[in-house]
């Protein structure tokens, strides 16, 4: 059991390694190609921070381990906003922008929605794969407003993302190591997950929703509290709503593609959570002066959060 711990371990240590390689590899390639750092941001960093989760799912799906796969998009979701922005916004209010508030944030409650309705669509609780295609689709609708938000958005607007100068065989070495970082650590954390769940009869469910979800979503906690302790708030809020956005359109929907997805005993606490989560991060907007995540509501963010971990072990 030790093993399995040292092995989850150095996978969760690997992944995110390797997304941190990749994103600077493809990140300074793209720059010397005279990719707009706008773009860079939107694409390159976005994706980056959600690598973990994207081959956790490809290879639980493909191992058929639909119960982790599922656990870790909707549980990384869920600790993205009610724990990650609840403890960025106790460091300082986070201010949302126009285009945050009336496109991405509703998206993103779209999504949560959409996960929900398929897995009761036809009464049987899978996620199939024309809905994982579905999902796709949305996907590359939300990419073409990426890129049609950076041909309007001002250059000067771009000097918070911090692009390394390496050479062209420096960056594309650091590609190869962040690829090869991700799918080992993905394998090791995969398999030492589900050896877990076995040994202590926990039901992968449970280690998705925790131990996994929790463990991929560290890169946008780390961008999101550097962020806040910066004071540039539109990037850490905006780093939750694009990973939510990234994990259940593009790393669900993928992973339904490959193998439907079916949903576990007990869903319903974690998809309604999700929702829930959403729809008052939406609504917390609006709720003092200006579009603003206060710290009070930050506050009850983390408080829910703390509840459902009761109500996730408790069940």
């Amino acid at each position: 059991m030790l093993l399995n711990i040292l092995f989850l371990s150095g996978g969760l240590a690997a992944l995110i390694y390797g997304a941190n390689l990749l994103v600077d590899g493809g990140s300074s390639l793209a720059h010397r190609l005279k990719i707009s750092p706008m773009v860079i941001g939107l694409t390159i960093v976005a994706f980056g921070t959600s690598t973990p989760e994207l081959v956790v799912n490809t290879v639980s799906s493909l191992e058929g381990s639909s119960a982790l796969a599922l656990g870790n998009v909707v549980g990384s979701n869920i600790f993205n906003i009610l724990a990650i922005l609840g403890i960025t916004a106790l460091i300082v209010p986070l201010g949302v922008k126009k285009m945050t508030t009336w496109v991405e944030i509703p998206l993103a409650v779209l999504a949560s929605v959409l996960i929900l309705l398929f897995v009761n669509g036809e009464g049987d609780g899978i996620i199939t794969r024309t809905e994982g295609i579905c999902l796709l689709i949305f996907f590359v609708m939300f990419l073409i407003y990426t890129f049609v938000l950076a041909k309007t958005t001002s250059e000067e607007e771009d000097n918070d993302i911090r692009i390394r100068n390496y050479s062209i065989g420096k960056s594309v070495l650091f590609i190869l190591l962040g690829l090869a970082g991700l799918i080992g650590g993905g394998r090791l954390l995969v398999t030492n997950a589900i050896s877990m769940a076995q040994a202590f009869g926990i039901s992968e469910r449970i280690i998705g929703l925790t131990i996994v979800s929790v463990g991929t979503s560290l890169p946008e906690l780390a961008t999101s509290v550097i962020a806040a302790r910066k004071k540039n708030a539109s990037i850490a809020i905006g780093n939750v709503i694009g990973s939510n956005i990234f994990n259940t359109f593009l790393i669900l929907g993928a992973s339904a593609t490959i193998t439907p997805l079916q949903a576990p005993a007990g869903s319903m606490l974690d998809l309604t959570t999700h929702i829930l989560a959403s729809v008052l991060l939406f609504l917390f907007i609006f709720t003092g002066r200006g579009r603003k995540i206060n710290r009070w509501e930050g506050g009850i963010f983390f408080v829910l959060y703390m509840l459902y971990l009761i109500l996730l072990i408790r069940g």
